[in-house]
């Protein structure tokens, strides 16, 4: 535990973490709106085919409403996909987000997620939260998988941080529920935390810190 002190800045998950997860809320909706498949592409962690290209930047949102349409043969409103997608975020439990504005007394916080521009988006305006803030209103910078091109585990995603941020891996704590990703983080000698999904890992954290 003695070189936890070397910590200066913490890198955080989104879904999961951040906000309670349902991904069956999620997949429900798309199969209201007629994707038979989306069983097989829609994952907690990450996604495959076309629902991959969205997250990882390759289609836009608009883009992925055509395929959506085209697939289905019928067109599929912007916001019905818009909807669909953010269901898949069941809660904002608005301790954690009063967490993350205490630990950015002492340390850059930042956030890191495998998400598409539908939430981006929605996260980005003030409604997404009673609060009335923008998320980037509760870290430094949040780091979106379809924003920079690549999705975790790559290890390309934790470099962009890194370089970016203007950081060290040695130095940052990373906290995700995802084992592939917090096995990449941890080759590229990062702390980590891997919390299930809905967990308060707020006392996990402290205990980290040597609070």
């Amino acid at each position: 535990m003695g070189d936890m002190a070397r910590i200066k800045n913490i890198l955080f998950d989104f879904g999961g973490v951040i906000v309670d997860l349902n991904r069956d809320n999620a997949v429900k909706k798309f199969l209201e709106l007629g994707v038979h498949d989306v069983d097989e592409m829609l994952s907690a962690y990450q996604q495959s085919g076309y629902f991959l290209e969205l997250e990882d930047g390759r289609l836009s949102a608009q883009g992925f409403c055509e395929k959506l349409s085209k697939e289905l043969g019928r067109p599929v409103p912007y916001e019905k996909a818009s909807e669909a997608w953010r269901s898949f975020i069941e809660k904002i439990p608005a301790y954690k987000l009063r967490e993350l504005e205490k630990l950015r007394e002492n340390y850059k916080v930042f956030i890191l997620s495998n998400t598409n521009p539908f939430v981006v988006e929605w996260f980005n305006t003030p409604a997404w939260v009673p609060e009335g803030r923008p998320l980037t209103d509760f870290a430094d910078k949040v780091y979106a998988s379809c924003e920079i091109g690549v999705c975790k585990p790559e290890r390309a995603a934790f470099e962009i941080v890194l370089k970016d941020a203007g950081i060290l891996a040695e130095e940052t704590l990373f906290l995700d529920d995802g084992t592939e990703n917090i096995a990449m983080a941890k080759s590229l000698g990062f702390h980590t935390y891997q919390p299930k999904n809905k967990e308060d890992w707020t006392g996990a954290v402290a205990e980290i810190l040597g609070k």
